[in-house]
């Protein structure tokens, strides 16, 4: 068991890259940080969480995936600890993902390594979808797979590291629940096998280095032309020309938008902000990179360092 105070540090994450939908994530360098300050050996499994001004990230998940884990395998230690964050709340970040791995990864931290499936599956479930958890998990680009058990397949893979995010956030919220709505039952043929060749192309453009084919291969046609008339500014963001810029998307359900840059970010963060200028909202305007994959392909470590300054 760790000795008090300790730190744990989960990424946030985008999802879905255009036309993976609920299949890819992305690990990137927004941090939820949490400090353990106190351990009771008292066996009530209850985590406490001091926030100071912020809105508990993700409604709480943390205690409920704390309280999650020793319901299913034991009871543990009680905690409290301290919370900040870097990913903005309802965005299209992962906070929730980073929140639910927070719990697993405290839990872990008091008790054992537990094995990596039982984990994924775990956040999944609370989560309601794999993309983020994976993700907020694994680190790196991930591929999830859920099954008909609630088991979850996850790989992950190496980012090219000159390809950096700029991730547009508007000062708006955008409930999953409601994006998630506004989505069709049913899609013609054409769709599916359109996003499905743009998925394995840009897989296999991320493998390969071939970063010029990322513009053709972050298309979709299955979420972001129901959800645009939901998200400011994706209309014309999605029509972004650079020579810098290898394509844009809408991130998770929204509102972030984030594109994908090789080379200098500050001309694609300048379309950006004159895009919400004449749009007349508020808007952050991040330059990121993505959260190297943890290398452990077994079992997770109790904590991964916090980041640099983190």
């Amino acid at each position: 068991m760790n000795r008090v105070p300790f730190s744990l540090a989960v990424p946030g994450s985008t999802s879905n890259l255009g036309p993976g939908f609920d299949t890819l994530g992305l690990a990137l360098s927004l941090y939820l940080h949490v400090r353990v300050t106190d351990v009771r050996d008292d066996h009530r499994s209850t985590l406490t969480c001091d926030v100071g001004d912020l809105e508990p990230p993700g409604d709480n998940l943390i205690a409920r995936a704390y309280t999650c884990m020793a319901e299913r395998h034991g009871a543990c230690p009680s905690l409290r600890v301290e919370v900040r964050t870097d990913i903005p709340i309802k965005a299209g970040l992962g906070s929730s993902a980073a929140a639910i791995v927070a719990g697993l990864r405290l839990y872990e931290a008091v008790t054992k390594p537990w094995d990596l499936d039982e984990l994924l599956a775990t956040a999944a479930r609370l989560e309601g979808h794999p993309d983020n958890t994976s993700a907020a998990l694994l680190g790196g680009l991930t591929v999830s797979c859920l099954d008909e058990r609630g088991r979850v397949a996850a790989l992950a893979a190496r980012w090219p590291e000159r390809v950096r995010v700029v991730v547009a956030t508007p000062h708006v919220t955008l409930e999953t629940k409601t994006a998630r709505g506004v989505l069709p039952a049913t899609v013609p043929r054409a769709d599916a096998v359109f996003n499905v060749q743009r998925v394995a192309l840009l897989l296999q453009a991320v493998h390969t280095g071939r970063v010029d084919l990322l513009r053709d291969a972050i298309r979709d046609r299955l979420h972001q032309p129901f959800r645009a008339p939901l998200v400011p500014g994706l209309y014309d963001a999605l029509r972004f020309e650079h020579p810098a810029l290898l394509g844009v998307f809408l991130s998770g359900a929204g509102p972030s938008i984030a594109a994908l840059v090789d080379g200098n970010p500050q001309p694609v963060v300048r379309l950006f902000e004159e895009l919400y200028s004449r749009l007349d909202f508020d808007c952050a305007v991040r330059v990121l990179s993505v959260q190297e994959p943890v290398r452990c392909p077994e079992t997770m470590p109790a904590a991964i360092p916090a980041p640099p300054n983190g």
